[in-house]
Parts: C-alpha cells; sequence; structure tokens
C-alpha cells in the first residue's frame, strides 16, 4: 500500500509489478517474490528496481535480490567499476539490496589475500546471515553503486516525464473501456504491433466490437515506448474494415490515424476472446480489501485534495481500480483474464453514452508535442523482429550483420569496379578513404587471400610486427576483388540479372575492352547488367513479400519519402516490373 499511490498510474508494458507469497523450498527459505515481463520498454525493469530499493529501504529488516535472463543485470550495468574477483559464475546470491542500499558479499573471509573464484556461490541462508550481522562490510564500492543509481535517479517524478498524451478518433467503446481500465492500452498497442496475418483476418471485415461509425474524439494517455510503436508504423487499413482516413494534409489526420490503429489492436484482442460471461469475473471491488486499499489512499492523500466524484476524482480512482485488480486481488492460483475477455466483460457492463462523449471532445485538455527520434524505422524493424522470438520473459536485442552473395544461374563474367566501389563506400560512412579505424586493421589482417599470405603471415609474425599503409591495405583489397572478379568469370552468374538492350550504354564498349586478353568470343556477347531496372525489380519483389506488414522495403523507401500504394495484386509483380 506505501507505493500504491506510485503504482496507480504507471502505465507497464506488459505485466505489472506483483509480488507473490512463495513457501519455503530446500534450502531457499519463505519469501515474497514474482516475475514480471516488460517487453521492449526496459525503463519498465529500472522502475522495478527503485521499488525493490525503496521496499528495503521502508522495510530494513528486507533483502532483495534481482534479475533477469541476462543474470546479474545490475553488475552488467556498472561494469566498469566491479572488483577484480567477480565474475558472472560466482556472483549468484551475492548481490542484495538491504536498507535501501547496495551490498555485495566477497568470496571468502580471507578474499583480499587469497582470491579462489572457484569458491562455490553462498546460499541464501548463509547470504542473509552475513548481511544480518555484518553488512556495513559488504557496502557496494561507491563508484558501482553510483552507476547502477543513475539508472533510477529522477523517479518518482520520472513517471510522467514517461507519458505521452495525445488525442485519438476512437470508437465510442474503446473510449469507455479507457475510462475504466486505462492500462488497456498497453495490450491494445502490443496486439496492433505484434500482429500477424492471421490477427488481421478480423480487422478484413466490418469490425464487429468496435465499428467505425461511432467514432468520437478522446485523449489517451500512453508511454512514450507505446507512443512510439504505434506512431512509427506505417499501416493502411482494409478497406472492408470502414476505417478510412482524411487526407495527410488535415490538421486532424494524426489523430485518426492513432485511433484507427488503436482500434484495431482492440479488435484483434476482442477476436482472441474466449467470450467470457460478465458474470464469471469475480467482483474485486468490494468486500474489506479493497476498503481498506481504498482508505489507506485517502491517508496518503492519493486524491490531492479532489472533491469526490469529480471529473478528475474519478480518474485517479478508476487508475486505483485498475491497479487493484491488476496487482493486489488476484489470488495465487487464478487463472489470469486474458485483455480480450476483460474488454468484452467491460463493454457489456459499462453504459455508453455518445452524445456525452462529444461533449467532451469537444473541449478536450491539449495533447503533449510530438515526439522526435523515439523510434526510427528501422529500429521499429528490429524490435518486431525481437518480440516475435521471445524465449525468456526479456527480449534481447538483435544485433543485425549484412552480407551480400551472389546468386549463380549462368556463366557470364560479372566486373567489380573496385575504385567506384571504394569511393561509394567512404561516402556512405562519411570516412576518409585514407583513414582506416582499428576494427578495420584487424578485419583486414583477418582476411585470407590465397595459401601464399598464410606463409606470409607466419614469416611476418616471426619478426618484428611492420606497419602497413593505408595505401597498402586498399592495394590488397582491390587486389582481393580483382581475384574475385576472375573466379566469378567461371561461374552462372550473369543470367540472374536484368541486361541493358544492345547499344543502350556506351559502358559496354569500356566493359568488353576491360575484361582482358582470356575472355575471348565470349566477351563479345556481354550486355552491361541494368543496375537500375534490377534495383527496382527487387525492391518491388520484396515489397510484396510483406503481405502489407511493415518490414525492411517500406521502412527503406519511408525513411526517403517514397510511399507506395497498396498491393492488389501479388502475383506476376517481377514479371512486370522487368518487362
Amino acid at each position: 500500500v506505501r507505493f500504491a499511490p506510485l503504482l496507480a498510474s504507471y502505465v507497464w508494458q506488459r505485466q505489472p509489478f506483483r509480488l507473490r507469497y512463495v513457501p519455503r523450498r530446500g534450502e531457499t527459505p519463505a519469501h515474497i517474490g514474482g516475475t514480471t515481463l516488460f517487453g521492449d520498454n526496459v525503463e519498465d525493469e529500472w522502475f522495478i528496481v527503485y521499488l525493490v530499493r525503496e521496499i528495503t529501504r521502508e522495510f530494513p529488516g528486507l533483502a532483495a535480490r534481482i534479475d533477469d535472463n541476462d543474470g546479474e543485470f545490475l553488475l552488467i550495468e556498472a561494469a566498469d567499476f566491479l572488483p577484480k574477483w567477480l565474475n558472472p559464475e560466482n556472483s549468484e546470491n551475492r548481490v542484495f539490496f538491504y536498507k535501501g542500499e547496495l551490498h555485495i558479499i566477497p568470496l571468502s573471509e580471507t578474499w583480499e589475500q587469497d582470491w579462489d573464484l572457484s569458491a562455490p556461490c553462498p546460499t541464501i541462508p548463509q547470504a542473509l546471515a552475513l548481511l544480518s550481522t555484518r553488512s556495513e562490510e559488504f557496502l557496494a564500492a561507491e563508484p558501482l553503486r553510483a552507476a547502477v543509481y543513475k539508472r533510477i535517479d529522477g523517479y518518482p517524478e520520472k513517471i510522467q516525464a514517461s507519458l505521452h498524451r495525445a488525442h485519438c478518433c476512437l470508437p465510442a467503446g474503446a473510449v469507455a473501456v479507457l475510462r475504466q481500465r486505462p492500462s488497456l492500452v498497453a495490450a491494445a498497442v502490443q496486439a496492433f504491433y505484434l500482429r500477424d496475418p492471421g490477427d488481421l483476418g478480423a480487422c478484413r471485415r466490418p469490425f464487429r466490437t468496435f465499428p467505425a461509425e461511432q467514432r468520437v474524439m478522446a485523449l489517451v494517455t500512453f508511454t512514450r515506448c507505446l507512443y512510439a510503436q504505434l506512431a512509427q508504423q506505417k499501416f493502411v487499413p482494409d478497406r472492408r474494415s470502414g476505417y478510412t482516413l482524411p487526407a495527410p494534409s488535415h490538421p486532424q489526420y494524426r489523430a485518426y490515424e492513432l485511433g484507427m490503429k488503436l482500434a484495431h489492436g482492440f479488435e484483434i484482442l476482442c477476436s482472441k476472446s474466449s467470450k467470457v460471461a460478465p458474470d464469471a469475473k469475480r467482483n474485486v471491488l468490494s468486500g474489506p480489501l479493497w476498503e481498506r486499499f481504498l482508505r489507506s489512499l485517502k491517508d496518503k492523500d492519493y486524491f490531492k485534495g479532489e472533491m469526490e466524484g469529480s471529473a478528475k476524482y474519478l480518474e485517479l480512482l478508476h487508475m486505483a481500480e485498475d491497479h487493484f485488480q491488476q496487482s493486489v486481488a488476484v489470488p495465487e492460483s487464478s487463472v489470469e483474464v486474458s485483455p480480450g475477455d476483460e474488454i468484452l466483460t467491460l463493454l457489456q457492463t459499462t453504459s455508453i453514452d455518445l452524445k456525452e462523449l462529444e461533449r467532451e471532445a469537444a473541449c478536450l485538455p491539449p495533447e503533449d508535442g510530438e515526439m522526435d527520434g523515439e523510434i526510427t524505422p528501422i529500429t521499429n524493424e528490429i524490435n518486431m523482429a525481437c518480440a516475435r522470438v521471445r524465449l525468456c520473459k526479456h527480449e534481447s536485442f538483435i544485433y543485425l550483420k549484412l552480407f551480400l552473395y551472389f546468386r549463380s544461374s549462368d556463366e557470364s563474367h560479372v566486373t567489380f569496379d573496385v575504385d567506384s566501389f571504394t569511393k561509394a563506400l567512404d561516402r556512405i560512412l562519411g570516412a576518409d578513404s585514407e583513414e582506416l579505424d582499428s576494427d578495420d586493421l584487424d578485419e583486414e589482417e583477418e582476411l585470407d587471400f590465397s595459401d601464399g599470405d598464410d606463409e606470409d603471415l607466419a614469416a611476418g609474425n616471426q619478426g618484428q610486427e611492420q606497419k602497413v599503409s593505408p595505401g597498402e591495405l586498399v592495394g590488397s583489397l582491390k587486389a582481393y576483388m580483382s581475384e574475385m572478379d576472375r573466379e566469378l568469370a567461371q561461374t552462372n552468374v550473369g543470367k540472374s540479372f536484368t541486361t541493358q538492350k544492345r547499344g543502350a550504354s556506351s559502358v559496354e564498349a569500356a566493359t568488353s575492352g576491360s575484361a582482358g586478353p582470356d575472355s575471348g568470343a565470349e566477351d563479345a556477347e556481354l550486355a552491361p547488367v541494368d543496375v537500375d531496372m534490377n534495383l527496382v525489380a527487387n525492391l518491388l519483389e520484396s515489397y510484396s513479400a510483406q503481405a502489407g506488414l511493415a518490414g525492411p522495403t517500406s521502412n527503406i523507401l519511408q525513411s526517403m519519402g517514397v510511399n507506395l500504394p497498396e498491393n492488389t495484386d501479388l502475383t506476376g509483380l517481377s514479371s512486370r516490373a522487368t518487362q
């Protein structure tokens, strides 16, 4: 209850922070614990760290440890300041919050003199005994604590800064649902953001639960992460859904677009519902537990002096009810109700006054300004790929490396202009062609160009290390590319590309003249590759494969200001582009 005012107004990305009693099991004593799936918003994780620290400060008899699927992520945050003996293998049951401070239990009583890195980790009872008797000896070093505390600095004020309020043109039912359960905005955004073609089946017909005919303007509270996920995705609604958008120049275009996307998320949630009857959901907002909870909120001035029954009072009350139903009143053995079931139950038990909603829409509070650079289209796509391959309670970031392969389908010679290629790389990377960083040098040294290179490298290693100039490195790269060019001349590559018509370009003559004496009569039949046509054909083929969803092609084109129309014919695209 001490932290209920903070939790009641917090919007969680995936799951709320819950603590439950856990009975004794083996050497682990009875304790209070919980697991939270926080999804793409890492700030949820650090807010939990703040709460855990404050809980141990409020209740000095408690010690708390916290980790995620990466392990001791608090130590990862302070990696530059860790003691030399501490590593992932020996850190279990050593890192605790106690009396509001971070503590680390050392290897042994004589750890300074004898670093036995293979020493077993302490058990929970052993760690608790040490903390209760000698906690001052185990206080983490000040730089280490500062690194961790920096991530949670600013709470609880930081909660309001993490929110983003925006006008949305929503179905009246969705507005009524969000009035009762503001946190359902997260479930709706996630349903839209993580949609797949199967989910969109419910959106390729007139909406059954949230029809487009009765839309009103409303102020919706998101987190910055949720708002960015919703706003940054390009999406064109199916004409059969009934959702249409005004022209992009319309002053309320963004509100209509956000509302359309959010309505799709709500409709997807309801399409997955098990159709629970209203009386199947236990009324948790009655009884002594709720009464005590509400009384404690009033004692802590949660309602900030608002008159009972006023609009602000009711808004705060709904947030408190929302938090109570999610986190306080859910018994350990209960089956969690799906968001779709909750939405349908609320729709059946809540009266919707369309005229009242329209009157309120005429005098909405101002929305927050547009955010800049929260999630770029490319980052958005990486996050989607990350979210679709969930194996743990916490998504790890996916780092991508891109390799370009040639498809072999004929015996034509493919030329490669090394000078143009290196100049193009310099323009893209913004680097001077004469300057290579240490990573470039390392990678160049690791390349195995030929059998003779190994012998030269071995001989070079026996003597003193020699410095290689950037000019020599570029020359080595050119030699490597020339060797690759000669090898590709013996493969079937050229027919996989569309070539220019005879006489269409003067490049043909230059190509034939630079092929070398060994090319023979074959070079006379070569035509230069039509780079533009191949690029367009492959882009259209990739865009077609996205099937209307977000993908690399649409994101790349959108970043350049190119918006392709909706593809209504998914067959024959590549052949028509080639023609």
